[in-house]
């Protein structure tokens, strides 16, 4: 027993000479782990890395004795994670997102020339793509990548920048504010021609369209009417997890939608959604850019940034 423990201590002394400044273990028995863990099966790994599931196998292996901690449990039906290799998939499943980005723009000519940037569905269609699309006419040579979801990002550092409704949780992102938008009440122009007089609590009656997102910090019909000062109970309604699918409801005639002035203002302006009476809330939070801090993005995403905050001053 002394033997191996004096093996395995002259194992970990040569590793930890070989790691030198960063004192990792071989790459090889991480990106074997990562592969494994992100399918959850050895086999489609080594599919992915070309080699034998044995080999994977062993390569993990390797990287939990290294550790001293198992990062897989083995079952008859599969694998699972323990909660370090829960911890070391995140934190390496973010690296190599990062690593490949950089290393995608060194590949690319030009690669100071590339932004990427996310944001909500909603916000990319009813006010990003329309802000971008006049950046491109002032720098066509600066392309500008949009990734969409409604879903919060959680790894906001494979960006230059995303869009946020409110401050990140993430304390290691820049913050930057946009502009504080005003929440109305919008519908079919027909439907708000109807309504157009009513008081909080006939509109509080009506049927409303509920937005489930997945942020808690989104603005509800709730927070909205409690904002206004009005706390008794509001009518159930459509219950939808998109903005953009109960701006559709709305214009549909199906209901009601709390609608962010400033986003919606070109449907508005095209008839296809009406402010119904003049019931106005400040948006208790702020739009930000949330991302790398100024140092860290290139000529072309500092270039947008500037153009966002420039054309989307409060007024």
């Amino acid at each position: 027993m002394s033997e191996l423990n004096s093996l395995k201590a002259k194992r970990r002394s040569g590793a930890i000479m070989s790691r030198r400044y960063y004192d990792l273990p071989p790459f090889t028995t991480l990106a074997a782990f990562e592969a494994a863990a992100r399918h959850m099966s050895f086999k489609n790994a080594a599919q992915e890395l070309s080699v034998t599931p044995g080999a994977v196998s062993h390569q993990i292996k390797a990287l939990e004795e290294d550790l001293g901690k198992p990062l897989f449990l083995r079952q008859h039906r599969g694998v699972e994670l323990t909660p370090e290799g829960e911890t070391l998939l995140e934190t390496l499943g973010a690296s190599f997102r990062q690593i490949s980005r950089q290393l995608s723009n060194i590949r690319q000519i030009g690669g100071e020339d590339n932004v990427t940037v996310g944001s909500t569905t909603a916000v990319a269609a009813l006010w990003l793509s329309p802000t971008v699309i006049d950046f491109w006419r002032e720098y066509p040579d600066i392309k500008v990548h949009q990734v969409t979801q409604d879903k919060p990002f959680d790894y906001a550092r494979d960006f230059d920048f995303i869009i946020c409704y409110g401050q990140s949780v993430n304390p290691t992102l820049s913050q930057t504010p946009i502009y504080r938008d005003d929440l109305v009440p919008v519908a079919s122009p027909e439907i708000a021609a109807d309504l157009k007089d009513i008081d909080l609590e006939g509109l509080a009656s009506q049927r409303l369209i509920h937005l489930e997102a997945s942020s808690p910090s989104w603005t509800r019909w709730s927070d909205w009417f409690t904002g206004l000062g009005y706390t008794k109970g509001i009518a159930n309604g459509p219950r939808v997890t998109s903005y953009s699918v109960a701006l559709q409801f709305a214009r549909k005639g199906a209901g009601i939608a709390l609608g962010w002035r400033r986003l919606v203002e070109p449907m508005i302006e095209s008839g296809k959604l009406a402010v119904i009476g003049d019931h106005s809330l400040p948006a208790p939070h702020r739009f930000y850019l949330c991302g790398q801090p100024d140092e860290n993005l290139s000529k072309g995403a500092r270039a947008l940034k500037e153009w966002i905050l420039d054309k989307s001053q409060d007024t």
